[in-house]
């Protein structure tokens, strides 16, 4: 073996290396800004240099519990300052940071806390009665041999304080009294090692078993600048949470926005009303947002709406593949949109639909074609490819040849907590497989076609749920909609679609709905990609957005198979 040598034996030392973490954004905003607002949530706001003796604090009082390194802090909350804050005090202190899903079950966040031994549980005031369940569960099962962990619930003065007071009679510990305790000039040591555990996050999102995804501080400080450079976001940025921050830690914006020294705006309730009223009122320039977000925006009612936009407001979308008619739709309206992919194990968005200046001249349904592809790798990530997943050899640019999207980087999970068999499929080959099944095009751009477990084989043909659903947004009635395999006495499997109708539709009679809907599939797509059967009604989600596929999946099969016929 050929050893490399460089042209030098110049060592590494304190003057000229130190491990990346996205910490010292904070301070740095704190030292440029310290007047600047960093959060503005309802009728409470902080400053940069606030936000940054608040997260101080918040490290040393945890620190003062023992809680540093190898343990972790979660936090169960929507987009409220204090979730904000966390993504620095916690780390601040050596610990790991777990931001929960509000919308689970208090059974599966009794086994994420057990699973990842959290030491503190902080809690928002509306949501303590689910930590309290998933503690009483966690104890049960646990038999009394487990260490309750810390309660510290938040309050929120836009809110009802009733809830807060019950959960103070419960024993909580108020985060503001917490916060007391700490020391505001508290000299927090950063990671001495980059590969540190910074996040851990669990996947909730269409599968089942939730598993712990483990991130670093190295790629937490690389994705989140990476976030600034894909969108050209300029210092200062107003950047509104309709994203929630504990989906892939606010796919790493949380770190991005003390790394530009811009301004938080919380909502913790996303409502097409409110996202309008935020731009028009609080000079919003940025958002993220799955499409279903996407999708309440440009279906809200005219007084919910507050247009022309006073300025040109640039959105991320990521979560699911976008329909075209949506972005379409997004772009009339004022939206410039950036279509980005990716998942919790890459730290939210790792490719995105980079837009070229020849897109500008082309019709505008050919653009949103164009722009609802998953496109090309971020800056920060190193590797990315469709192949086979058999032999793993990439498929030829064609545009047509499914195959796996598979990642190698910087901003790849450190693995899955405390589970080697899911790693050692996650990682199969030196690579990280994402389960996603796509085309290359031949401009090199990739294209999701499917889950690998969503497409549905139809008489030994493979059909893209994802294809049809797109041209079923074509539909002026529809909404929403997702299409899953049913069982077929003839065909194996057949679409079934799900579908929930614009709110000025009227179900007067669902059945010569769900005929015209099949008439004008027929009018767009190929005979065998016709749903043969639809369901109207709203569709289960995840809090990202995300249709839960499965459940719709299950649904279909308890319907049994769809009988013989000539379609």
């Amino acid at each position: 073996m050929v050893v490399e040598r460089d042209i030098d034996d110049l060592p590494k030392n304190a003057a000229n290396y130190t491990a990346l973490t996205p910490l010292w954004f904070l301070e740095r905003a704190a030292m440029v800004y310290p007047n600047r607002k960093s959060l503005i949530h309802g009728s409470v706001d902080y400053t940069w240099l606030q936000t940054y003796n608040r997260c101080r604090q918040l490290a040393s009082a945890l620190t003062k519990c023992s809680i540093t390194f190898g343990t972790t802090v979660a936090v169960v909350a929507p987009n409220v300052p204090a979730m904000y804050e966390a993504h620095f005090g916690i780390p601040m202190a050596g610990a790991v940071l777990n931001a929960v899903n509000v919308r689970l079950n208090a059974d599966t966040i009794a086994f994420l806390l057990g699973h990842c031994s959290a030491a503190v549980v902080m809690v928002d005031q509306e949501f303590f009665p689910l930590a309290e369940e998933a503690l009483k569960i966690l104890e049960n099962k646990s038999k009394g041999k487990s260490k309750r962990p810390i309660v510290i619930v938040i309050a929120d003065k836009n809110c009802d304080p009733v809830p807060f007071q019950y959960a103070l009679e419960k024993g909580a510990v108020d985060y503001e009294k917490f916060l007391e305790t700490g020391d505001p000039d508290f000299l927090w040591k950063p990671p001495q090692d980059e590969w540190q555990s910074i996040a851990l996050g669990y996947t909730s999102g269409t599968t089942a078993s939730p598993k712990g995804v483990v991130l670093h501080h190295r790629g937490a400080y690389i994705a989140a600048l990476s976030n600034a450079v894909v969108w050209s976001m300029k210092e200062g940025a107003v950047y509104l949470w309709t994203l929630p921050m504990f989906h892939c830690n606010g796919w790493c914006f949380t770190w991005t926005l003390a790394a530009i020294c811009g301004t938080n705006i919380c909502l913790r309730q996303v409502t097409a009303k409110a996202v309008y009223s935020a731009i028009a009122h609080l000079g919003v320039t940025h958002f993220s947002a799955a499409p279903v977000v996407l999708n309440t925006i440009v279906n809200a009612p005219k007084e919910e709406t507050i247009l022309p936009l006073p300025r040109l407001v640039y959105v991320s979308t990521a979560g699911a593949s976008p329909p075209p008619s949506v972005l379409a739709a997004m772009t009339q309206r004022g939206f410039r949109v950036l279509h980005t992919y990716g998942l919790s194990e890459t730290y939210g968005p790792s490719t995105l639909c980079t837009w070229k200046p020849e897109w500008d001249l082309l019709p505008t349904d050919v653009q949103a074609r164009l722009n609802a592809r998953q496109g090309v790798r971020y800056v920060s990530l190193e590797h990315l490819d469709v192949v086979n997943p058999t032999d793993m050899t990439p498929v030829p640019a064609d545009g047509k040849t499914m195959g796996e999207i598979v990642f190698r980087g910087n901003v790849v999970m450190k693995g899955y907590l405390k589970n080697p068999k899911a790693n050692e499929a996650a990682f199969a080959g030196g690579w990280y497989h994402s389960g996603d099944l796509a085309v290359k095009h031949p401009d090199g751009y990739i294209e999701i076609k499917d889950r690998s477990k969503d497409i549905i084989i139809s008489g030994g043909e493979n059909i893209s749920s994802v294809e049809v659903e797109n041209i079923l947004y074509q539909h002026p009635a529809i909404l929403e909609v997702s299409v899953v395999a049913r069982p077929d006495e003839q065909w194996g499997e057949s679409p079934c679609a799900f579908v929930t109708l614009k709110p000025d539709v009227k179900e007067t009679d669902q059945q010569q709905l769900a005929e015209d809907i099949m008439k004008f599939s027929r009018s767009k797509m190929p005979r065998y990609w016709v749903p043969k059967s639809v369901f109207f009604g709203p569709l289960p989600k995840t809090a990202t957005g995300k249709i839960q596929k499965h459940l719709l999946r299950a649904k279909a099969k308890e319907m049994g198979p769809m009988k013989k016929s000539k379609l």
